[in-house]
């Protein structure tokens, strides 16, 4: 089996199981979220049709 097709059933064997590409997608939006509490920035949020600016106290963040 060639190095692409090793590459390929890993990749084919990821995505037939969705609980762990959206565990691993939650996992790096709280990655993300508590970094930008951590350093003091802020982050933008959908809101009722609107683009907001959330400050970083204001961040949740979801326990893992």
């Amino acid at each position: 089996m060639t190095v692409k097709e090793k590459q390929r059933d890993k990749i084919a064997e990821a995505f037939s199981n969705p609980e762990t590409i959206t565990r691993a997608l939650s996992q790096g939006v709280r990655d993300a979220l508590l970094k930008h509490k951590r350093a003091g920035n802020p982050i933008v949020i959908w809101r009722n049709g609107k683009t907001v600016w959330l400050k970083p106290e204001d961040i949740l963040v979801q326990k893992s």
